[in-house]
């Protein structure tokens, strides 16, 4: 019943003009649609800034993080096919770089042409332990983007420039196909350095996630009222008579 009212309030709502506007609104307010409409507003309510919900969103963050951090070192181990840019013309060269299944080494090799589908470990020439990397920089402070030449290219090119600096001053040079490519192969190597994956990748992911377990996990509070502090312990009984024993 209270679905029933609450769909003629919202048909009403609107001002309906004739019968047959407010029978049309009735009919895209079926129950699913309430319960979307419910619960959009629920998270949107002054209830989801109380203190118990601000500590389960704390609580949830740091799980939904190492969820993210597991996809992108799964993706890093699926490997991309990168393609080489020279300071002078664009060239139809690419090179494949992975990351091993146990995270401790990347292979990487050149290719005669785009793959078409994952490039086995075997097949890739070079290997550099992640134990050996320094620092990942990206953009201006890419090697290869300070190259004479290098920064007069395209800024969507600058903008997909990152390098892995290893040893001394060896450094292995990246240009991501795409903007997702270059996040998830920068957010992985810094989760391979114990830094922090600040993309708009994960930003974006992290938000996402949040929002979806927050709904998740409060689907039982629907019209419950949050209590802004824990209920008071009660006293201990007088005596414990009431406990049964099993012997």
């Amino acid at each position: 019943m209270q679905v029933v009212r609450e769909q003629i309030m919202r048909a009403l709502t609107l001002k309906p003009n004739s019968l047959d506007q407010f029978k049309s609104r009735l009919q895209s307010l079926s129950y699913t649609e309430i319960l979307k409409i419910r619960q959009s507003e629920r998270m949107n309510q002054e209830d989801f800034q109380s203190r118990p919900i601000l500590e389960l969103r704390e609580k949830i963050q740091p799980e939904i993080m190492e969820l993210i951090k597991q996809q992108r070192l799964n993706r890093l181990c699926e490997g991309t096919c990168f393609r080489k840019i020279s300071s002078r013309r664009r060239q139809d060269k690419f090179w494949y770089c992975r990351l091993s299944p146990n995270h401790k080494v990347l292979h990487y090799g050149d290719l005669e042409e785009s793959p078409q589908a994952e490039v086995p470990h075997d097949s890739l020439q070079d290997k550099l332990p992640v134990a050996d990397i320094k620092a990942v920089v990206t953009g201006k402070d890419c090697p290869h983007m300070k190259e004479k030449g290098a920064l007069k290219q395209n800024k969507e090119v600058l903008e997909l420039a990152f390098s892995v600096l290893y040893e001394s001053d060896e450094y292995l040079n990246f240009i991501a196909p795409d903007k997702h490519e270059y996040c998830v192969w920068t957010d992985g190597l810094n989760a391979l350095l114990g830094k922090e994956m600040t993309s708009d990748l994960t930003k974006s992911d992290m938000a996402t996630l949040l929002s979806m377990e927050m709904k998740l996990r409060l689907l039982d509070l629907e019209n419950i009222q949050i209590p802004e502090a824990p209920p008071p312990i009660p006293k201990e009984p007088s005596n414990y008579d009431f406990v049964y024993d099993c012997n």
